[in-house]
């Protein structure tokens, strides 16, 4: 992981701020063991440094769950509207990534 692949990552997150409409505090990678990524209700994300290393497709979909959260806190109906909008088949994405993780905690 270098400084150029966090940045690139941090360019695609404001990309979907905007597209979101949603304000974005802080964006900040650390190793987490349980999660992808988490949001304050301040705007400030938190996103795991193995997400860097995984396909366009899976840190989209990591992206787009926390700035959703921004908005709407729950996975209610709504939530789930609004992936299936920006993603399409969101809950296959979702599906790979518990994979990865159940893989990576082997």
């Amino acid at each position: 992981m270098t400084s150029k692949d966090k940045a690139t990552f941090k360019t695609k997150v404001w990309q979907w701020a905007e597209k979101l409409d949603v304000q974005v505090q802080s964006i900040m990678f650390r190793s987490m063991r349980n999660k992808w990524a988490s949001c304050s209700s301040a705007g400030r994300l938190t996103f795991d440094t193995s997400l860097l290393e995984l396909p366009p497709h899976l840190q989209d979909y990591a992206i787009v769950h926390e700035l959703l959260h921004l908005q709407i806190p729950n996975h209610g109906r709504l939530w789930k509207c609004l992936m299936q909008a920006y993603l399409g088949d969101y809950q296959s994405y979702e599906q790979e990534l518990k994979q990865i993780g159940r893989e990576r905690l082997g």
